[in-house]
């Protein structure tokens, strides 16, 4: 974690307050001042600030019903910030793990424990993704095959990781996949000649969706371990 955001979890600063006292020389980290905010530190580090120990407050793990039109974003756009249906502190710490487009709706993670958030994340992970997707056409027999195999995106060099597609009618379809490119479903569609119209995540790894549009819960410590590395 940088210095500065550990000193902002730490305590009531702003930003800009962490980093002024960084600045200052009023920060050490295991005896030795840092004047640099970008330094990482660790939970084992010792961090004080003017001679007092900082001791972190504890992530937060929340799952949320994303409704259509509004932004996985910190702060308002053209649409509303999705974190404006929290009713929580410190807000500003916390961070979606994989978002959605304005019109797309369902479940999302929220946290402020970015090593969490990587194992969703990070392709590598191979964490899967579920999509309702509604579709303007009549789905076609080899896409399912075509998706498992892979296709090469509109301006990407290679193909899609192997992605599974279960037809629920000719025109609504789940699909499941274990990256997060840029509009990705929507754009795999549009590789075989169909188009999205509706959009909307049910499941992340083993977490699925089980809160009404607009509405949030916090994690069960089980869910959380789910996605620790």
């Amino acid at each position: 974690m940088r210095l500065d955001k550990f000193i902002c979890k730490s305590t009531d600063l702003t930003k800009a307050d962490a980093i002024q006292r960084i600045h200052m020389g009023n920060v050490s980290v295991n005896g030795e001042v840092i004047t640099i905010e970008s330094t990482q530190v660790h939970e084992n580090n010792t961090v004080l600030l003017n001679g007092v120990k900082l001791i972190t407050r504890a992530f937060r793990y929340l799952l949320m019903h994303k409704p259509v039109d509004t932004v996985c974003s910190n702060v308002d756009q053209a649409y509303p910030s999705l974190f404006t249906l929290l009713e929580i502190e410190n807000k500003s710490e916390l961070h979606i793990a994989g978002r959605l487009d304005a019109d797309t709706t369902g479940l999302v993670l929220i946290t402020d424990d970015g090593r969490w958030s990587f194992n969703i994340t990070l392709p590598e992970m191979q964490c899967s993704k579920v999509y309702r997707v509604g579709l303007s056409r009549d789905i076609q027999e080899d896409v399912a095959l075509k998706f498992e195999q892979g296709v090469q995106l509109q301006g990407e060099t290679g193909l899609t990781l192997p992605a599974k597609l279960d037809t629920i009618s000719p025109r609504e379809v789940l699909l499941t996949i274990t990256e997060g490119k840029y509009h990705q479903v929507k754009r795999m569609f549009a590789k075989v000649g169909n188009r999205v119209v509706k959009l909307h995540r049910e499941k992340i790894g083993q977490i699925s969706l089980d809160v009404e549009v607009g509405q949030w819960r916090y994690l069960t410590d089980a869910e959380i371990a789910l996605f620790r590395s």
